[in-house]
């Protein structure tokens, strides 16, 4: 039978066509994943994966854009002229997506109709099928559909055979499983913004769509600048990058990668100075290079006259006896109550008012301030740059003086996608350089760094994520040739990690996406470089 089949049969009471009926979307058989449509036996180990695990909500984002692919096939098939639907980057709850190489106009009465067909075709319950075909054929068949990006891909994919899904016909080729049937993506929506539309999912854990879809306009703004730069090299997927390692070009890319990002960091200088700004504030995920970053920018500070005092928000950790505790009755570091708002806000006001103040050093060994004598005194030409995760809260600093302030948000904005219809999540790309990064500094293998990221992301989805748009400067530490300089890195790391733990398959999973990609001596890197902060052999301290 199938895991459905078992499913059902383990749950026969479950009502038809409710919510439980189709809140589990895969399962663990063995210790590997499987889709629902998979064959098991009576003395399989099985686990079911409900939609609302980090799994299920992959297989769910996945199935939904396939949904509206075919719905929009449907809908603009019956209008005059070419289309082609790409989908771009993740904007908050969605995924913005255009329209390219069509005279058809992106309209809320256009995205009616698709949203319509999309209802109808969730109604109907189809199945969603998975075929094994040659990747040759597949390869041209994509190519005579104007998919050209998807072409490419499949061009260096070793394997003669893959795995394709069809839904009413509709064929394409993703990253990874669905959910076996239409009837699984009830919630959904199109909204228009720019110059094309979001694609509206629901959330992770509430499983509901926003009440109002708010797009992230200056993330936006930064992805968009990425693109056209990413374009402008002829680089816009992966295709378009294996294709210059092939032929000789990534060493100029990574020279043209990196003179763009200091001049990026120089122009922050520039507007912190011309704006006589005296704290710069800097938060952003994990490993998106913060430290690398802020080295950079107190040279660029230090080239035009200013003396920059580096701060760590973490030294403002309150002692570990009055540290909050989380659901788990472990420490919970991430939350804004355990930093000592009234020591930083007190030290912050000072320094400002020209005082010279003693400076915390948290020990991390005691859970406990450390004042070692250390002072600073902010002269005419000086600036405080303190990074930390909760540097753009308006909590942390509401009590300082807004026009002091300068507020930047750093992330790795990846903009270069697998093909036209497959995303590379900025999350996989922060994910590989933490535990190429973790190995080298701390010691962790991979499994352990795997093992730790879900409650990272949930630090970041609840602490950074909700005040990025509070930034008066988004800096982009996404570098376009990253990820085949991480590759033979990672690659053994994540081979590493045993078959029979729970996190095998996250690293079978990264392995494959790894996969897609070429690799690249790293020796042209520059020692300055923020890839430096994760593969190692920079000059900064990190």
């Amino acid at each position: 039978m199938t895991i459905l089949e078992l499913y059902n049969e383990k749950y026969k009471n479950t009502d038809k066509n409710s919510e439980k009926e189709h809140s589990i979307v895969a399962a663990v058989v063995n210790k590997t994943l499987k889709e629902l449509t998979a064959e098991v036996h009576p003395d399989d180990e099985v686990e079911f994966i409900g939609i609302d695990t980090p799994i299920g909500s992959d297989l769910y984002k996945r199935s939904i854009v396939l949904l509206m692919l075919k719905a929009a096939r449907d809908v603009l098939g019956k209008m005059e002229g070419d289309y082609r639907i790409e989908v771009m980057y993740s904007l908050g709850s969605g995924f913005f997506c255009r329209l390219v190489d069509t005279t058809v106009k992106v309209t809320d009465e256009l995205l009616d109709q698709i949203k319509t067909r999309m209802d109808e075709l969730v109604a109907e319950d189809l199945p969603i099928e998975k075929m094994v075909c040659s990747t040759r054929d597949m390869r041209e068949e994509f190519k005579e559909r104007d998919l050209p990006a998807k072409a490419d891909l499949l061009r260096f994919r070793q394997s003669s055979r893959i795995n394709i899904y069809s839904l009413g016909g509709y064929k394409d080729y993703y990253y990874g499983y669905m959910v076996p049937s239409t009837g699984y993506l009830t919630k959904y929506d199109l909204v228009t913004f720019d110059d094309g539309f979001v694609l509206v999912i629901p959330e992770k854990t509430t499983r509901e769509l926003p009440v109002e879809y708010k797009p992230p306009k200056k993330l936006y703004s930064v992805l968009r600048n990425t693109e056209d730069w990413g374009h402008k090299l002829d680089v816009g997927y992966v295709g378009d990058l294996n294709k210059a390692i092939v032929n000789g070009g990534v060493n100029n890319m990574i020279l043209v990668q990196e003179s763009l990002m200091e001049k990026q960091i120089a122009d922050i200088a520039k507007e912190i100075i011309e704006g006589e700004k005296k704290l710069v504030l800097i938060a952003g995920p994990s490993s998106s290079g913060k430290t690398t970053f802020s080295n950079r920018l107190s040279i660029q500070l230090m080239a035009y006259g200013v003396h920059p005092h580096p701060i760590a928000m973490d030294n403002f950790f309150k002692e570990r006896t009055e540290t909050p505790v989380d659901e788990n009755g472990d420490f919970d570091f991430e939350c804004l109550e355990a930093l000592d708002l009234k020591l930083l806000d007190d030290t912050m006001s000072r320094l400002l008012a020209g005082e010279e103040v003693q400076m915390p050093t948290f020990d991390f060994t005691i859970g406990k301030k450390v004042f070692d004598g250390t002072t600073i005194k902010l002269g005419e030409n000086d600036v405080i740059v303190m990074e930390g995760i909760h540097a753009l809260n308006p909590e942390s600093t509401k009590t300082l003086p807004k026009d002091s302030c300068y507020k930047i948000y750093i992330s790795a904005l990846t903009q270069l996608n697998l093909d036209e219809h497959n995303r590379i999540s900025t999350t996989d790309t922060r994910l590989l350089r933490r535990i190429v990064r973790d190995a080298r500094t701390r010691g962790h293998s991979a499994t352990r760094t795997i093992q730790m990221w879900p409650s990272v992301r949930r630090g970041e989805e609840k602490y950074i994520f909700p005040f990025q748009e509070e930034a008066d400067a988004m800096f982009n530490s996404a570098l376009i040739y990253e990820l085949p300089a991480i590759k033979v890195f990672a690659e053994p790391l994540l081979y590493g990690v045993p078959e029979d733990s729970q996190e095998y398959y996250e690293a079978k999973r990264l392995l494959k996406f790894l996969g897609y990609f070429l690799g690249i001596d790293v020796q042209n890197v520059p020692q300055n470089s923020l890839m430096r902060e994760f593969i190692g052999g920079g000059c900064f301290k990190v």
